[in-house]
């Protein structure tokens, strides 16, 4: 029987605390219940009154890797839900609100995926994100040269954008939005992302195509479609090391000139929060987003 620990007056079943998730590292599960604990504060407003997908991956990222965005089995009563409209039909999903809902997540082991709308307001879009993916060779050092160009179209209009790893190979960009769609947040995003290849042909493409991929970026405009999720700011990857998410400076982004360089891994990330906080903290704010011309 897993033990129990009790967070916020919760009682939570954390299992398996010493099965290594990251043999590459020799992460185990209980360390990373502990960056997520340690993380919360900085990782938790990103997540809050945001319907949640999970890509699990219980064995690590060796073994099997499935998305739920369904309210899982045997989630526990005290975890907050909400209805979500889909093509499809209705569903219900999960809501990370707090310490308690934020570690009984983690313990499904699990990367943290959201949509750039809020449970609330699904109508509208908070969030403007360009998923920035190189093709080999190509490296995240091409998506920072790119990230930069996006940033100066963006400024342009009145949009200040902020920078996250991807946490594998690439980029994202982030910016605060207000009083659209998020069909016509789609739309915009695609004129910048066909704006940015038409100036940069040599480095950059709009379409998902893959034979048109090798060598450039890839802006991903699409990911600000209603029904699409990004893997969430802080958020660990299901990669070979325990890669984070990690919002970067603008001076990181131009200083960099190799991939190694953008690379944060669990104790990476908590030593720049004690030293930085929140990089990505102005997005939280409603009264610096944008509205879109």
């Amino acid at each position: 029987m897993a033990p129990i620990t009790e967070v916020e007056g919760r009682r939570v079943a954390l299992s398996n605390l010493d099965k290594v998730l990251y043999p590459a590292t020799g992460l185990t599960k209980g360390e990373l219940l502990h960056y997520h604990a340690t993380a919360a504060g900085v990782l938790l407003p990103h997540l809050r009154d945001r319907p949640l997908s999970f890509l699990r991956y219980p064995d690590g990222p060796d073994g099997e890797l499935f998305f739920t965005k369904n309210v899982p089995p045997g989630t526990p009563g005290w975890v907050t839900t909400t209805r979500v409209a889909r093509s499809e039909g209705p569903a219900r999903m999960v809501l990370v609100q707090d310490l308690a809902s934020l570690m009984w997540a983690a313990n499904l082991v699990t990367e943290f995926h959201t949509h750039q709308w809020l449970a609330d307001t699904p109508d509208e879009a908070d969030r403007l994100v360009f998923d920035l993916d190189p093709g080999p060779p190509a490296t995240v050092v091409e998506c920072c040269e790119v990230a930069l160009w996006l940033r100066e179209r963006l400024a342009a209009d009145g949009v200040e954008a902020y920078a996250k790893t991807s946490g594998a190979k690439g980029l994202h960009l982030l910016a605060g939005v207000r009083g659209s769609s998020p069909q016509r947040v789609t739309e915009y995003a695609k004129e910048l992302a066909v704006a940015a290849e038409r100036a940069l042909p040599e480095r950059v493409v709009h379409r998902m195509t893959r034979s048109l991929r090798p060598g450039k970026v890839f802006v991903d405009w699409s990911q600000n479609a209603a029904r699409k999720t990004t893997a969430a700011p802080y958020t660990v990857r299901a990669r070979a090391e325990p890669a984070v998410s990690t919002p970067v400076t603008w001076a990181e982004v131009a200083a960099c000139r190799s991939p190694g360089e953008l690379v944060f891994r669990t104790e990476d990330v908590l030593a720049r929060v004690r030293d930085h906080g929140d990089l990505l903290a102005p997005l939280l704010d409603r009264e610096r987003a944008a509205a879109l011309p």
